[in-house]
């Protein structure tokens, strides 16, 4: 991609920027997961099923806690991140949780992970708020079915289309539903709580659910689940409020498709 080097230097400044706020924040509850909390959600964890003994590639994986929850359930993970600090808290956790005999994490761009990593796995996993931040999903998909062995499925859970589409208040459309264009943007702040001072330059791009389906269908995968939720599982957007720990959008409430999860099967 032309200009790839500018999008991936910037997107890595961003997150190395966001993991400390993040990591203190109550979002995440640290404290918390540390503790024994999974971070998982319903959505993903019905789809994973029993993951004991199972080997997981977790991609963009953060500071590793979903990877971490998957190790505690039984698996041998493995998180790839671009964000060099997101990978240094990550080990440091798994350090704390004395999993590091079952979690490894690697810091390389999604792209260039067949350079970083040899291998194939039962399962690749990856969910929310990954993919806007890359800009063509055939490479991504080639990237999972690199990774995915015969007979195994590629699990993802994210958040819609469509949410992508709203301004920040939701009380507009502004971008497109399609992946016509770069999204570049002053980023100010995060989706967590703290770090309302943080800015910096941030690239993505929206896929449009054809898009991505079509993407892994391309490269042989076949569909096994498709799901829709009307509800986040996370109070991560402006103006949202929750109903029995379940979070819409104000005035929106389950009128919006909020996040989609799927199941692929790759042939033997």
């Amino acid at each position: 991609m032309e200009n790839e080097s500018i999008y991936l230097a910037a997107n890595k400044t961003l997150w190395n920027k966001c993991t400390p706020v993040h990591v203190t924040s109550a979002f995440y509850n640290v404290a918390g997961f540390v503790n024994g909390n999974n971070s998982l959600n319903s959505i993903e964890l019905e789809l994973l099923g029993d993951v004991q003994g199972k080997k997981i590639l977790h991609l963009q994986c953060h500071f590793g806690q979903d990877t971490l929850s998957l190790a505690r359930m039984g698996a041998n993970t493995t998180g790839i991140d671009l964000s060099d600090a997101a990978i240094a808290e990550a080990n440091t956790l798994a350090a704390q949780l004395q999993l590091q005999d079952k979690a490894r994490f690697i810091c390389c761009d999604l792209y260039s992970l067949p350079a970083h990593l040899q291998g194939t796995f039962d399962i690749v996993f990856t969910s929310y708020g990954t993919i806007g931040w890359l800009p063509d999903l055939d490479k991504w998909a080639g990237v999972v079915n690199h990774f995915l062995k015969p007979g195994g499925q590629f699990i993802m859970a994210d958040f819609h289309p469509v949410m992508w589409m709203f301004d920040d208040s939701f009380t507009s459309i502004r971008y497109n539903y399609f992946n016509t264009t770069t999204i570049v943007e002053e980023v100010a702040g995060t989706y967590t709580d703290g770090g309302s001072d943080l800015k910096s330059v941030s690239y993505s791009w929206n896929h449009s659910l054809s898009e991505i389906t079509g993407s892994l269908t391309g490269k042989g995968l076949q569909i096994q689940v498709f799901r829709e939720y009307n509800y986040s599982p996370y109070n991560c957007f402006s103006n949202m409020v929750e109903k029995n720990s379940r979070f819409y959008i104000k005035g929106m409430e389950e009128k919006l498709p909020m996040v989609y999860a799927f199941k692929f099967f790759k042939p033997d």
